[in-house]
């Protein structure tokens, strides 16, 4: 409603993983059995990555101007990174989930994947504010949208004054003398030359636990909240011939050829059909995701005073995600043999305004993006 109101022509909607990657382990990104395999417009044997994968396969390969992606973790980061868009991956509740299958509201969000900085911070604009269907999360939220929008920090002198912290441990993982190892050299030269100061050799030290998911108690979590978040959603459709996720195990196991049930199954909602609601485990996994959060990148911004941590491609999702915290990804680069990299750009809840600064302070110095070349079989 929003984007209509805003002046936006709605013209369909994108493929994306099956249930989100959610269904089951081995599901390939951008993989469904009724739409198919998303194709990645660069490469098309690289991974188009992630749910919201057509999104960003749309936006890269000229089909639209913008569209709309998701994202529980690393959903819009990955597929914007290795598609060469932008993807803002809002803080939780600045925009609207209502109408959305979400698997955590923890950590779900909605945002822009578009060909530039300014055309997603526009995106975002017409987007985000408080909806009585997504009451606590958008009220809580609120408070963080500036007056006067966002457009007015698309500011090309962005960079000047910032204190950048670059998360090496764990995450600049490159071969010596690879084309990301100079490049993102390159990149943090450019941005010292734009005023920004560079924090470099920083480490969150939980950074494994963050990343297993099983570990740190995310997978857990998603598992119960997924159950109560589907069901909550089939039950608000008018009309549906599934009312639940046993419905919808049901119907996969009656239809094992169109859905490919012998190649994937679907561990993943047997599991979560098998929860009961936030429980004990529950509540101790969010205690835990908790202080990771705390103890994690929260603690390492204000002990160095910074203004947004970087990471190369989606490589700090889920630093990012278990707090609903924000980011900005960027195109970066093209490996070697073609597939783009991403830059991303992640900061505390509700530092917007310091993202969108920094972001398009550097695509503007950078102009990295270059369109892809289609070929026939990609169409």
């Amino acid at each position: 409603e929003r984007l209509r109101r805003a002046g936006a022509v709605v013209l369909g909607t994108a493929s994306l993983s099956e249930w989100c990657n959610f269904r089951a382990p081995g599901i390939p990104a951008g993989w469904s059995p009724r739409a198919g395999q998303g194709i990645n417009p660069y490469v098309p044997s690289a991974t188009p990555c992630a749910s919201s994968s057509g999104s960003a396969i749309a936006a890269a390969a000229n089909m639209v101007a913008v569209t709309i992606g998701t994202e529980t973790d690393g959903s819009i980061m990955c597929p914007s990174s290795f598609n060469s868009v932008v993807g803002i991956k809002p803080t939780v509740g600045l925009t609207s989930r209502a109408g959305v299958i979400i698997i955590s509201p923890r950590m779900d969000t909605i945002g822009p994947i578009c060909r530039t900085v300014s055309d997603a911070v526009h995106v975002l604009e017409a987007m985000v504010g408080y909806d009585p269907r997504d009451a606590e999360a958008t009220r809580m939220a609120s408070r963080y949208i500036p007056k006067g929008g966002y457009g007015q920090f698309l500011n090309i002198d962005g960079l000047r004054g910032k204190r950048v912290g670059i998360l090496r441990k764990d995450f600049f993982r490159f071969a010596p003398g690879s084309i990301q190892e100079k490049v993102f050299r390159d990149h943090f030269n450019t941005m010292r030359k734009m005023g920004a100061i560079l924090v470099d050799n920083l480490e969150i030290p939980s950074m494994k636990v963050i990343n297993d998911a099983v570990q740190s108690g995310e997978r857990a979590l998603m598992l119960a909240e997924f159950k109560l978040s589907l069901n909550s959603y089939l039950s608000e459709l008018a009309s549906s011939p599934v009312r639940s996720l046993s419905d919808i195990i049901d119907f996969n196991n009656k239809n094992p050829v169109e859905e490919r049930m012998a190649e994937f199954g679907q561990s993943y909602l047997l599991q979560s059909e098998a929860t009961n609601g936030i429980g004990p485990a529950e509540e101790r996994a969010i205690a835990k995701l908790n202080k990771l959060c705390e103890e994690g990148l929260e603690k390492i911004m204000r002990a160095n005073q910074l203004d947004v941590i970087v990471a190369p491609g989606a490589s700090a999702h889920s630093l990012l995600a278990i707090g609903g915290y924000p980011a900005i990804t960027v195109p970066a680069g093209y490996a070697s043999n073609g597939v783009p990299f991403a830059i991303c750009f992640g900061g505390l809840k509700g530092s917007e305004p310091m993202l969108i600064e920094i972001a398009y302070s550097f695509e503007q110095a950078t102009k990295v993006r270059k369109p892809p070349i289609l070929q026939h079989s990609v169409i």
